[in-house]
């Protein structure tokens, strides 16, 4: 029998961003690409001309739109690529991801949303206006939006994602903190007098959360995801070995032989990028192990404010967490070991939601499916 092939990882390659992490049998793997070409369902390119309320999840990494009665219509990487010139908008989502590093000066791929804040209001409200016309909205059809934002963002960029909303045509904007539609999208009972805890790690932000009767009990978030993770990997690449990769490279690497504990049969992974001191192209081989080392430090970050958030919740409620265990969601729940190394540290179990990475998004969508029902919510979220 032949030896497979190994992999490589390479900036010139197209890129490469597998929705979960999987197991390689070999020595080495290979990244390969499972993502939708647009990131729109089949069929759904077109949506109506009857007026259908949305839910938006506006992630740092990702923006997912949710249509009332069809499900996720949209799935896109949170980028926008602008002509610096014209300030016209060139491209949305996964092909302005495309272009990340591979624009000449006068085109830029911007991320509107960086660690859970808004870096420019004027581009994020170009965005929302290009989703909103995406999904079919236009002067005939303004529906009721519900945006699930950050928790750590500002009142004053809370007050301006509502009026990007409004001015993209919705009739009316409600929002609501991400931990809360995580947990709904997770199915957890928090109109209930019982304790549930939800850890959410997004591409720019870390948040956790434990609810009770339709309230956030105790809440931490913190300013570091999946891009700190992807950036840890960067330097260390430039320390150790004076090479310098790019953003897509580094998220390859992290999504091929990443993990927060150790594992069987760990992989390697050739890695080619550009030599510091002579700019010639170089290939080096990087082991699950060393990739470990390099993003050690943001994954104890994350531990130490879940047993933070943990340890405010009242005695009862953690009572309740401790006998029905952490729901863990967002695409960085998906690094190999994270649940392992949090019901370590926390001594509490850990169960990873189906879809963690739509999760936010379909909480959202219950709560536009059942908006009289759940308004209370929104009122609560919208300080």
């Amino acid at each position: 029998m032949c030896e497979p092939r190994a992999g490589s990882i390479h900036e010139t390659l197209p890129p490469r961003r597998p929705d979960r992490l999987r197991g390689a049998p070999t020595a080495r793997r290979e990244v390969t690409d499972r993502r939708p070409k647009d990131g729109i369902a089949p069929g759904l390119r077109t949506m109506s001309p009857m007026s259908r309320d949305l839910a938006i999840d506006l992630g740092t990494a990702n923006t997912l739109v949710y249509a009332a009665g069809r499900g996720i219509v949209l799935n896109e990487p949170t980028v926008l690529a602008m002509d610096t010139r014209s300030k016209d908008v060139l491209a949305l989502g996964e092909e302005a991801w495309q272009m990340i590093g591979r624009t000449p000066g006068y085109i830029v791929a911007v991320r509107p949303m960086r660690q859970g804040a808004i870096t420019d209001f004027e581009i994020t409200q170009r965005m929302i206006h290009v989703l909103l016309r995406r999904v079919g909205v236009g002067r005939m059809n303004r529906p009721k939006v519900l945006i699930c934002v950050p928790s750590a963002i500002t009142a004053v960029e809370r007050r301006a994602v509502k009026e990007a909303a409004r001015a993209a045509g919705a009739s009316s904007c409600y929002l609501i903190d991400q931990p809360l539609a995580a947990a709904i999208g997770a199915g957890l009972a928090i109109h209930e007098p019982v304790g549930s805890m939800v850890v959410d790690v997004g591409g720019g932000t870390s948040e956790m959360a434990v609810t009770s009767l339709g309230g956030l009990v105790a809440m931490r978030a913190i300013r570091c995801g999946g891009f700190d993770l992807d950036a840890a990997i960067q330097q260390y690449v430039r320390s150790n070995f004076g090479i310098a990769i790019g953003e897509r490279t580094a998220e390859a690497v992290k999504l091929a032989i990443g993990s927060a504990a150790p594992y069987e049969d760990e992989p390697d992974a050739e890695v080619r990028g550009r030599e510091v001191s002579t700019g010639l192209p170089r290939t080096v081989v990087l082991s699950a192990a060393e990739v470990r080392e390099a993003i050690e430090e943001q994954v104890a970050q994350i531990l130490e404010a879940t047993s933070h958030c943990l340890g405010e919740a009242p005695p009862e409620l953690a009572q309740d967490i401790i006998f029905d265990g952490i729901h863990l969601t967002g695409g960085g729940a998906l690094l190999r070991g994270l649940a392992q190394r949090i019901a370590d540290t926390a001594n509490v179990p850990v169960h990873l939601v189906g879809m963690p990475l739509e999760c936010v998004a379909l909480g959202a969508g219950k709560c536009i499916e059942s908006f009289d029902r759940l308004a209370p919510l929104f009122a609560s979220a919208d300080r």
